[in-house]
């Protein structure tokens, strides 16, 4: 993964689509975007940001284990539990790229220091990256009604529906609510919340205690995955319009609240711990935690917050996978 994104932002239109006409033809904005070596599966894959993939496999991962609790001893939903991980992967996957793609027609990546952007850097056409985004979208549709037709939920269809118009208008649309200081909110509802809540209903139609600690523990350190992100690009956002809570709150207090949110959850397995002793194991994570918390409160530099970033992801998906194996035995 790319420390830094190229500066060469791609020439758009005022729709945002790419200007008509070819390089051989005499124009200058064609010949500028052709000259560009198109993006690599590499290119690809960095800008799905698979390090941060752990933000849609933790709350499964705890929603299947606080299932588990719920159902009758030896009684497991393993295909339920599988269709809820690609719902919540492939719409994470597609947020992903629908963010490349609104943020680079906007032009709000023309000066972005962090992770590689397709569209931003020009390798890939804005048209090729939404339409990617879009088959992500649609496969996480289709998971979620096999799923619905498997449980006979058929309000999962609304909670569905909801979740990927969430994903589009976080920097979708014409009024973004990922401008305007709302996106740590949408985040720890859809992927705290709702993605373990209904992991875990999916399994055993019930929601336990397990699962509401579960949902704001991994929620949590969602926010903190946004809000590192975030004030990496604190800078380049107030430039650009951008009104994220980072920008509002000020850089000092961003930082604070990162490291609250990412120290809260293992308060939360320490009260678990009392029930599930296995829980205790999800303490590996301050390994990781520690070290993003000092980094963040000390960071100077891009190339920091994305150690940052990185060790984030890296704490989420311990979390989750220790009150998996604590609620599972």
């Amino acid at each position: 993964m790319a420390a830094k994104a190229q500066r060469l932002t791609p020439p758009q239109s005022p729709s945002g689509a790419r200007p008509k006409g070819r390089g051989r033809s005499g124009n200058p904005a064609a010949k500028r975007y052709e000259s560009i070596r198109p993006a690599t599966f590499g290119d690809w894959v960095a800008g799905a940001r698979v390090f941060t993939l752990s933000m849609s496999v933790s709350p499964v991962l705890v929603g299947t284990g606080a299932a588990m609790v719920a159902n009758d001893p030896g009684e497991y939903h393993w295909v339920r539990a599988l269709l809820c991980l690609i719902v919540s992967v492939c719409l994470q996957i597609g947020v992903n790229y629908s963010n490349d793609y609104s943020d680079g027609i906007r032009g709000t990546d023309e000066h972005r220091v962090g992770p590689f952007r397709l569209v931003g850097s020009g390798k890939a056409r804005p048209k090729t990256v939404l339409i990617v985004a879009m088959v992500f979208f649609g496969l996480a549709a289709v998971a979620g009604l096999i799923l619905t037709v498997i449980t006979g939920l058929w309000w999962l269809l609304a909670v569905g529906a909801a979740a990927i118009l969430a994903a589009w208008f976080y920097t979708g649309g014409r009024r973004p609510y990922g401008y305007n200081a709302l996106g740590e909110l949408f985040v720890f509802v859809f992927f705290g919340l709702v993605a373990t809540l209904g992991t875990a209903y999916v399994q055993s139609f019930v929601l336990n205690q397990e699962a509401w600690l579960g949902a704001i523990g991994v929620g949590l350190i969602a926010v903190a995955t946004l809000i590192v992100n975030n004030i990496r690009d604190i800078a380049q956002d107030r430039e650009a319009g951008k009104r994220t809570l980072t920008v509002l709150i000020g850089n000092t207090a961003s930082r604070v609240l990162y490291i609250v949110c990412l120290l809260v959850p293992f308060g939360i397995a320490a009260w678990l711990a009392t029930f599930y002793p296995l829980a205790w194991f999800a303490m590996f994570g301050l390994l990781a935690a520690l070290p993003a918390a000092v980094i963040v409160a000390t960071a100077r530099t891009a190339r920091e917050f994305v150690l940052a970033l990185k060790l984030t992801g890296l704490v989420q998906l311990l979390f989750g996978a220790a009150l998996f194996v604590a609620f599972w035995k």
